[in-house]
């Protein structure tokens, strides 16, 4: 009689084991719990993650047209973590893909879709949001997220990055799901890919042992668990070999993303400029002079004097005396903050190290313009040389948390500056020209600024009388030639015997390319 209770007892346990196993097949529904959301993009890849409520083999199907996947990349790990990298695909090309097991569609539709990058030093039009300190589940987060959606339209935002602090208020898987996932499920996450940066509040994970000063030494977060990066170089720039800090290149663009508040080798902090972040940062630099354009983004701005002061904070003290004077010795062009809850934009400066009182813009402005480039006066584009001079420094850390300033609000160096209003920032970049949109969450752009390189041309050209020849504008925006009443980019020209000179201007009057043609 004991021996058939203890087999009876042992049958429904089995029965139990195999109901409830996660294997594909189950009778228990399994569903997707986070995401899918997509990272590592390249022009011929993508990495593709989400979460199910049990432990599965992990499929992808995809393809270039939508109900039709004729492609697909299995796992047969069974796990609740599914990370699935597809390869050999078409740059910039559109593409649609479900995710599932190797029995079952769990998600995937008309709304399930992707573009690859494309190909590196394209000079095509790209746009890349730029979201701080979103992961509050707030009102504003959810208004900024659907005020930049509507901005876009039908327009394709090729990535979006994020300036840490990305889940308040410690990071924790849980808060992460709820204040980060859980709002940009829908659109964001599944439809573009995402390259992170870590702040503070990242590393205050309660779920690991030792809290806050591990996290700092050893990178054991829900962070750095939940998001997948480009560490070996897989879009571009220098391998790393750690997910703290890496680079990627979409189109002409170099991008690199930063570590300013966890430690290195357990003691490097991201301005002592012998650790293996800078030192990384130098190697990455020099390799990638040859692009047209170089943004760096973290946590902890140089200049803010927002919801943190910039002339107390230690961190915010040291990055700025030690270490920012690297990025703008190597031309970095563009760098993007968080950690303070406003909006704060330089013009184009250069040199500043020291407190906000000795920031003096007869020395450290480049440029006396406002960059706003919309025919206001004084407001035309920052105009960089090939000596690459000059650096925009923009605190946006208003996507989800909002508000706070202290007395001496604003910077001295801010050009703008706004503590009232909520909102994230997109970059449109096309070629030679930079344009920087702050989005707010009421849909109002409050700020922008416009950066032109390698513009205002002298051409000195010979050729024979008559000769067909094609004048191109160094620029992208307006057009206004002298000859002709042309108004496009490139106009063609038959020149008389003699010398004449043509010309092209924008209709702001910032702008102006010379063609001095000598026919005989």
């Amino acid at each position: 009689m004991k021996q058939g209770w203890w087999l009876l007892c042992l049958l429904f346990f089995s029965f139990l084991t195999v109901h409830a196993q996660s294997s594909d097949g189950d009778e228990d529904p399994i569903t997707v719990i986070r995401g899918p959301y997509l990272q590592v993009g390249s022009p011929t890849g993508m990495t593709i993650r989400w979460r199910t409520n049990v432990a599965t083999r992990s499929r992808v199907r995809f393809g270039t047209m939508v109900n039709k996947w004729d492609l697909q990349k299995d796992d047969s790990t069974i796990t609740t973590e599914h990370i699935v990298r597809i390869t050999g695909l078409k740059p910039h090309t559109r593409y649609y893909y479900t995710v599932g097991t190797f029995a079952d569609t769990l998600q995937g539709d008309a709304n399930n879709y992707f573009y690859t990058l494309p190909e590196v030093g394209s000079k095509n039009l790209i746009r890349v949001g730029a979201f701080g300190d979103c992961g509050n589940n707030s009102a504003n987060q959810r208004n900024v997220k659907q005020s930049m959606l509507n901005y876009l339209g039908s327009n394709y935002m090729d990535a979006w990055i994020l300036l840490g602090d990305n889940a308040y208020g410690s990071g924790t898987d849980q808060e992460f799901q709820t204040k980060f996932f859980n709002v940009y499920k829908d659109d964001l996450l599944k439809q573009h890919p995402m390259y992170p940066t870590p702040g503070n509040h990242d590393y205050n994970d309660h779920d690991f042992p030792g809290a806050v000063e591990v996290a700092v030494r050893t990178h054991k977060t829900a962070y750095y668990q939940n998001f997948s990066m480009p560490t070996e170089a897989e879009d571009g720039g220098v391998p790393s070999h750690t997910q703290a800090f890496f680079s990627f290149d979409i189109g002409n663009v170099h991008f690199i993303s930063l570590d300013s508040y966890g430690k290195e080798a357990e003691q490097y902090k991201l301005y002592d400029t012998l650790g293996p972040q800078v030192e990384w940062v130098k190697r990455d630099l020099a390799a990638n002079k040859n692009k047209q354009w170089v943004v760096a983004y973290w946590h902890h701005p140089p200049y803010t004097m927002g919801s943190h002061n910039s002339d107390e904070a230690e961190d915010l003290i040291s990055i700025r005396e030690n270490f920012i004077r690297i990025l703008e010795r190597n031309g970095v062009d563009l760098i993007l903050c968080g950690h303070s809850h406003d909006y704060e934009r330089s013009r184009l400066m250069k040199g500043h190290y020291g407190m906000m009182d000795s920031f003096d813009p007869a020395v450290h402005n480049l440029s006396r313009s406002s960059g706003l480039y919309d025919g206001s006066e004084n407001s035309c584009p920052y105009v960089k040389d090939s000596l690459n001079a000059g650096t925009v420094y923009v605190v946006s850390g208003s996507a989800g948390k909002l508000g706070g300033r202290q007395t001496t609000y604003p910077h001295k160096a801010m050009q703008y500056a706004n503590d009232m209003n909520g909102g994230a920032s997109l970059l449109e970049i096309e070629n030679n020209r930079l344009d920087l949109k702050w989005i707010c969450a009421d849909g109002v752009i409050r700020d922008r600024f416009t950066m032109m390189k390698d513009v205002n041309k002298q051409h000195v050209m010979r050729a024979k009388a008559g000769q067909a020849l094609t004048l191109t504008a160094s620029f992208v925006g307006n057009y206004k030639w002298s000859e002709q009443h042309q108004t496009s980019k490139s106009i063609t020209v038959k020149p008389a015997k003699g010398t004449k000179t043509y010309t092209v201007e924008d209709k702001e009057g910032c702008i102006k390319d010379t063609f001095t043609i000598t026919a005989r």
